[in-house]
């Protein structure tokens, strides 16, 4: 671990971003250039201490898992993200972890996007971030593990999963989940994680693998859908999409055209957060 190498790139990758950057307000005026430390400490999800102690150059050595929130908060390229891991002392992350790493051009456009739902997909359907908007109209999704980290293996594995749709819309719903996964397993190869799912679905649910045999191939996000939620229930919004170029990571942005019911809902929607109000009796 270089720790004059690791305390001096921190900060100056700090220094070198703006609150707007990273989808906080400008506030007052300020004395010094970038952002705060508390301000990437948050962002991390870390103690203000620790990650002033890492830049004082006496802090101990960070976790790849730490790192890699590091990288996300600071915008880091993925040249950037393995020289910070390097000079931490830890290898790069691999392929199949680097896939994780939110693309710092998808991760700009996020943060300015603070009244409609907005999401980031890999190519697995794996949520890597979401803003306050979306975590209110589809729960917090940070807590899988596993492969269960994929909303194409919940799609199948877990009914509860299937509760945000309309019945009607299920089994379009079911087919483009497996074409999106089709087109990741022709990029990736048998051997990736895209195998990995692809196995273990054909064992556990009879309707995967006779969708599989289809060969439907696709990165497909409905234009229109309705969404259930627990207490507004059926919203109705257009999806617009933003790939990266590599086309492994996806953007997803929900929005109602102005005065409709499903643009007021999104404004109550916002209100309300992840609130949850008691059954009645």
């Amino acid at each position: 671990m270089d720790r004059a190498a690791l305390a001096d790139f921190l900060r100056r990758r700090r220094e070198a971003l703006q609150p707007a950057d990273v989808g906080l307000a400008t506030g007052a005026r300020r004395r010094a250039p970038g952002l705060r430390r508390e301000e990437v400490a948050a962002l991390a999800t870390m103690s203000t201490d620790y990650y002033t102690r890492l830049e004082q150059q006496r802090g101990p050595q960070p976790s790849p898992q730490l790192l890699a929130a590091l990288a996300r908060a600071l915008r880091l390229t993925g040249d950037e993200r393995d020289y910070l891991f390097r000079v931490a002392g830890h290898n790069p992350p691999s392929p199949v972890s680097a896939a994780t790493h939110v693309a710092p051009a998808l991760l700009r456009v996020l943060d300015r996007l603070a009244d409609t739902p907005a999401l980031i997909l890999s190519n697995l359907g794996e949520i890597l971030v979401q803003n306050r908007m979306a975590e209110a109209l589809f729960g917090d999704r940070s807590g899988h593990t596993g492969l269960a980290r994929s909303e194409i293996y919940r799609w199948f594995t877990d009914p509860a999963e299937r509760s945000r749709y309309p019945e009607e819309d299920r089994e379009r719903q079911s087919r483009a989940q497996v074409a999106n996964l089709r087109a990741a397993y022709g990029s990736m190869g048998p051997r990736s994680r895209a195998g990995e799912l692809v196995r273990a679905l054909q064992k556990i649910s009879p309707e995967f693998a006779e969708l599989w045999e289809r060969h439907e191939v696709a990165q497909r996000f409905a234009d229109h859908k309705t969404l259930i939620h627990p207490e507004l229930g059926p919203i109705e919004l257009d999806c617009q999409v933003l790939f990266t170029e590599d086309q492994s990571q996806a953007l997803l942005v929900l929005t109602a055209p102005p005065r409709s019911e499903g643009y007021e809902k999104l404004r109550l929607l916002a209100v309300l957060g992840n609130e949850r109000f008691p059954a009645s009796t």
